[in-house]
């Protein structure tokens, strides 16, 4: 008995790779799509907007800014990447509760910031009963300077210390909107 040949043809043709320079084109229009979806400006805030309340939404990684109990606008955050409330200085988490804004900050290391007034009274009570120290600096905040172009990339995991972070444009119309004593309520 003769073997079988193999049908020759399209079906039993070695599968090619695409060309490098098909590869090449593909990657630049991938990184092009992400440079201008992390720098979409996105909708800004109504003028003349005047922030009374933000509400920050960890799990949902959410920011969400409302005058006279109207929702202006919901940001995109990033926040610390240790699970749960804040309990001491360099759990790298970010703390839950109710808070203000205290202060603003121009001269940030990361663009501009808001304060948050962490920790609160009875935030200090639990770390010194636990024998810490209950940390401090939490701050609503843009990228880190010189890394503003990142955009919206940074919203890829949770890189802060601890604190909420926005691009650079969103923190420049929060720090416009929000004055100080704005509450600010950090849920899980």
């Amino acid at each position: 008995m003769q073997p079988t040949s193999q049908k020759s043809g399209p079906s039993s043709a070695r599968k090619r790779s695409p060309p490098l320079v098909v590869i090449a084109t593909a990657a630049a229009i991938a990184v092009a799509a992400l440079l201008l979806w992390a720098d979409w400006p996105g909708t800004p805030l109504p003028a003349g907007a005047r922030i009374d309340l933000l509400v920050v939404e960890k799990g949902a990684h959410r920011l969400l800014a409302y005058q006279q109990g109207r929702l202006l606008k919901e940001y995109t955050v990033s926040e610390g990447p240790g699970l749960g409330a804040k309990l001491r200085a360099g759990d790298l988490r970010t703390p839950e509760g109710i808070y203000f804004i205290d202060w603003h900050n121009g001269a940030s290391c990361c663009d501009q910031a808001l304060h948050v007034s962490y920790p609160s009274p009875r935030d200090r009570m639990r770390a010194q009963h636990s024998g810490y120290s209950p940390g401090g600096d939490i701050m609503v905040h843009g990228l880190p300077n010189g890394l503003g172009w990142v955009g919206r990339v940074h919203q890829l995991s949770d890189w802060t210390k601890g604190c909420i972070a926005v691009t650079d444009p969103e923190i420049e119309e929060l720090y416009r909107a929000t004055p100080d004593g704005t509450r600010i309520e950090i849920r899980p």
